[in-house]
């Protein structure tokens, strides 16, 4: 960043979705699954970008619940055009993080 005030920035994290119920759907679980945390949310109509400051968890629980139907995590895959952050994925949760800070 040319910035300094605006370095912060770079410890965002989080998924950038396609549009679609799925993006929807993970905007609720974002919220959800991290009430300690300020999400926010761009929406540009063809995607959607959701971050955290340094983490975001987002689980299978609150997908199926945001969904109203059964969700596999690996269904995110599909519907995920980018990401900021580092990532790891199990069959409970996706989490979005970065181990080091700026």
């Amino acid at each position: 960043m040319s910035n300094l005030k605006d370095a912060y920035k770079q410890n965002k994290v989080g998924p950038i979705f396609n549009g679609g119920d799925v993006a929807q759907a993970a905007i609720e679980a974002a919220e959800w699954d991290n009430p300690d945390k300020e999400i926010t949310i761009d929406d540009k109509g063809a995607y959607v970008r959701i971050s955290a400051e340094q983490e975001m968890i987002i689980t299978r629980e609150s997908m199926e619940e945001a969904l109203g139907r059964s969700f596999q995590m690996n269904e995110i895959e599909i519907h995920l055009g980018s990401m900021a952050g580092q990532i790891e994925v199990t069959p409970e949760q996706i989490r979005f993080f970065f181990e080091k800070t700026l």
